[in-house]
């Protein structure tokens, strides 16, 4: 199996259409009939988010000019409420698939299209590449997380923030690695049980973890919690390290 867009379908929120339409406008003024396509993504395509608007758009031969002159509205931008829209070439959406596989798979996960095509029509992520893209992902996370350890030099207050700071990383993480099993829910939760059924640690040093954002306060359950969290992210290193595409 691999794996396909599946948010071209959703509800995108009213301030999102205004901003989406805002940015066309702007994008167009510029590029004219060489922009082919405004998407937007994450939780305002799905209709369950204010804030800040995350689009993607196409350009047909995106060039330094074309740079410069957006950069002249960035201030416009900000003011509509419009994060720094993610901008491609044409040519470039296609060939980046394999080089950013999380990062256009959770694009892919939850987007509508605002202007013109489907940017991701006929389009699959391989899972070969989300799986090598996870890996180094874990593996990045366990390093930093045994880095921080050594800078803590085991003071409590030390290692809860690290637990603490470490809970959104480690979202992302299942998140995209529940992608690749093909899970399809996203709660903290569900993730922290699926990361269980995975790695055979209990399901609640994930949740523990996960609820610690932001917690750094609770140094004497971080520091107690760091051994058995370490413990759980080797095992999703060695559950990616085996994991193979049926």
């Amino acid at each position: 199996m691999v794996i396909e867009a599946a948010g071209y379908n959703c509800a995108m929120t009213p301030q999102a259409r205004r901003t989406a339409d805002r940015l066309v406008a702007l994008v167009s003024a510029v590029v004219g009939d060489r922009l082919e396509s405004v998407a937007v993504y994450g939780a305002h395509a799905s209709g369950t988010a204010e804030g800040h608007v995350h689009t993607l758009a196409i350009v047909a031969g995106l060039g330094f000019s074309d740079l410069e002159a957006l950069a002249r509205t960035a201030d416009g931008w900000r003011r509509e409420g419009l994060a720094t829209p993610v901008l491609l070439d044409a040519t470039e959406v296609s060939a980046s698939l394999d080089a950013f596989p999380i990062e256009l798979g959770a694009v892919m996960a939850s987007y509508e299209v605002a202007h013109g095509r489907d940017p991701f029509d006929g389009l699959r992520i391989d899972p070969a590449d989300l799986r090598r893209a996870c890996e180094v992902q874990v593996r990045s996370h366990l390093i930093h997380l045994r880095e921080g350890f050594l800078e803590t030099s085991a003071v409590p207050a030390a290692i809860g923030r690290l637990v603490s700071n470490s809970a959104a990383p480690l979202l992302m993480l299942l998140t995209n690695l529940s992608r690749l099993a093909g899970e399809s829910s996203t709660s903290p939760q569900h993730l922290a049980e699926f990361a269980g059924r995975m790695t055979g640690s209990p399901a609640s040093v994930f949740a523990d973890v996960l609820t610690s954002a932001g917690d750094g306060a609770n140094t004497a359950d971080g520091a107690r919690l760091f051994p058995s969290y370490l413990a759980a992210v080797e095992g999703l290193a060695r559950y990616v390290d085996r994991w193979s595409h049926q």
